[in-house]
């Protein structure tokens, strides 16, 4: 039984997997377990690894440096990924907003960290341990423990403080969503209002009686009007075709538009007269309208199309067919000829059944090709990711240089090559399925090390006369911020709560908490949110670690 004993106990790569691999799966195991109707899910893997850590589980430190960073690291990165195509145009919406709000929960945090070290006697490394702890931000406490070093005092006090204070950090964020959702939230709040969408298309038909336009073609009228639009079908004596950009539009043309719903008002003054007929919903079956026309989803997968405006590919002219919306992780877009397209974009075609075809070749429809996976731009990511996050920046009046670290340096990487790769002709694509599988693995390594490391001090210093004192004060320091800020950004500023939920997992850098919101809450706002927000906020934590230390000490 030798070989057994070694398997679990004797430090080396093999234990090392081991043990990280069974924490998670009893931690995953244990997530499925509702408690009075809750489940914590991922979050699960955590204590389990503490409660190795206590039992004597251990690892080579390497080893467990190692999986921890690199667990944390693809979570982030797959994180960035998955956001960035929604990432600017939500920064553009409401992003400045949700940005003051955590910048806000930071500040509250710090607030009752310097007033804790006042009135309850915590020594000032101690309670920024606990901060740092209760913000579940082990990169301000790298930084933390770097500034001590540095002031030539001892670094280790900040960890027992942060391990003691993690565990309820992880929990009073979870709860203190739950606590809003439960009192403020009610069911229609949570129902994904696609009016809100920026891009959301809207489909609208016209009557031609405006004679500025009669006898000109529909390029000319593009041009005179700034409204984007996109005209799919045309209806002329009986007869319906596909309009070219060539197409001559002439008195009592009737047309069925694709356009933005704020411009409808704006066409409507353009063509002349708009019909009443409700064209968006989304039982229409558009195949039956016109028995000459087909309308066919076609999915982009060659990869040489990937970073192409829709444009230059002149479909409509060269097949005789019209796009009419494009389909983008969730969101309809208008199918304007500067749209660049990307790899597993999803576009409507209207047309002959041959030109369709023809059409279909052009730009692949091969979707079990998009099953494959693109691996090259996840592991530049990984590497551009970790550059960024080791370049140190000066801040006046700090005499460490701050780092975006381990997790601000590969989701902002993240985000700019989910958004701009596909310009730069990147495949980017990755399935909805192995995005997720990618997160997962990332913060369950991730969360198992972590434990295991905290696990081994954890009890004794609960036990110790100020353990209950430190573990009140930094659920104060997690809860109280995220529950003001929360209520002040649902009830009052009118938020909605997936948006809300994010921005709170995000200033608190609380990805376990983020996991909880997507599984319960539905949509990506609480992804979008997140992203939006963690990386000033994580900036924030770092440099804020340093400056209590530098100058309170």
């Amino acid at each position: 039984m030798e070989w057994l004993s070694s398997l679990f106990l004797e430090h080396s790569a093999l234990q090392a997997v081991v043990i990280i691999s069974l924490i998670s799966a009893i931690g995953l195991g244990l997530g499925k377990v509702k408690i009075f109707g809750i489940t914590l899910g991922v979050t699960f893997v955590f204590f389990a690894g503490i409660l190795a850590g206590h039992l004597g589980l251990s690892v080579d430190s390497q080893m467990l440096n190692y999986a921890e960073s690199f667990g944390l690291v693809i979570f982030v990165y797959a994180l960035g990924l998955q956001v960035g195509p929604g990432f600017f145009a939500s920064f553009r919406k409401e992003g400045v907003t949700l940005n003051m709000l955590a910048v806000a929960v930071v500040l509250l945090g710090t607030a009752l960290c310097i007033t804790a070290t006042v009135f309850t006697g915590i020594s000032l490394p101690d309670a920024v341990g606990i901060l740092c702890g209760a913000t579940t931000n082990t990169p301000a406490l790298g930084a933390a423990q770097q500034t001590l070093k540095q002031l030539g005092m001892e670094s280790n006090t900040p960890a027992l403080g942060c391990a003691v204070a993690y565990p309820l950090g992880v929990i009073g964020v979870i709860l203190a969503v739950l606590l809003i959702r439960k009192l403020l939230v009610r069911k229609e709040d949570l129902v994904l209002n696609q009016k809100d969408e920026t891009n959301k298309t809207y489909i609208a038909a016209f009557q031609v009686h405006n004679p500025a336009i009669f006898n000109k073609s529909i390029k000319d009228i593009a041009q005179l009007s700034y409204p984007k639009f996109v005209i799919s079908r045309l209806w002329r004596d009986g007869n319906v075709s596909i309009p070219t950009s060539e197409k001559i539009i002439k008195e009592g043309d009737r047309l069925l538009v694709v356009t933005a719903e704020k411009d409808v008002m704006a066409l409507t003054v353009l063509f002349g007269q708009q019909e009443n007929t409700d064209w968006n919903k989304e039982d229409i079956d558009w195949n039956a309208i016109d028995r000459q026309l087909v309308s066919q989803r076609i999915v982009v997968t060659r990869p040489e199309l990937n970073g192409k405006k829709l444009g230059s590919l002149r479909l409509r002219n060269t097949y005789g067919i019209n796009i009419s919306r494009v389909y983008r992780a969730g969101v309809q877009l208008l199918a304007t000829p500067e749209l660049t397209l990307q790899l597993g974009d999803r576009l409507t075609v209207v047309g002959e059944a041959a030109a369709i075809q023809n059409v279909e070749k052009v730009l692949g429809n091969a979707v079990k090709s998009l099953n494959e996976p693109n691996l090259v731009a996840v592991f530049v990511g990984i590497v551009l990711g970790l550059a960024l996050g080791a370049i140190p920046f000066a801040v006046p009046g700090v005499s460490v240089p701050v780092k975006l670290g381990l997790a601000g340096g590969p989701i902002i990487v993240g985000i700019l090559i989910g958004t701009f790769g596909p310009r730069l002709h990147m495949v980017t694509y990755t399935t909805r399925s192995a995005n997720l599988m990618l997160r997962a693995l990332g913060l369950s390594m991730y969360l198992a090390c972590l434990g295991l490391d905290a696990g081994a001090h954890f009890f004794d210093t609960i036990f110790r006369p100020e353990g209950l004192l430190w573990i009140g004060v930094g659920f104060g320091m997690t809860i109280i911020p995220v529950l003001l800020v929360g209520i002040i950004a649902f009830k009052f500023m009118k938020i909605d709560f997936g948006s809300v939920s994010g921005m709170l997992c995000g200033s608190m850098a609380n990805p376990m908490a983020l996991n909880y919101a997507n599984d319960t809450i539905p949509g990506d706002n609480p992804s979008v949110s997140y992203a939006t927000v963690y990386p000033l906020s994580m900036f924030l934590r770092v440099i804020i670690a340093q400056i209590i230390l530098l100058f309170l000490l």
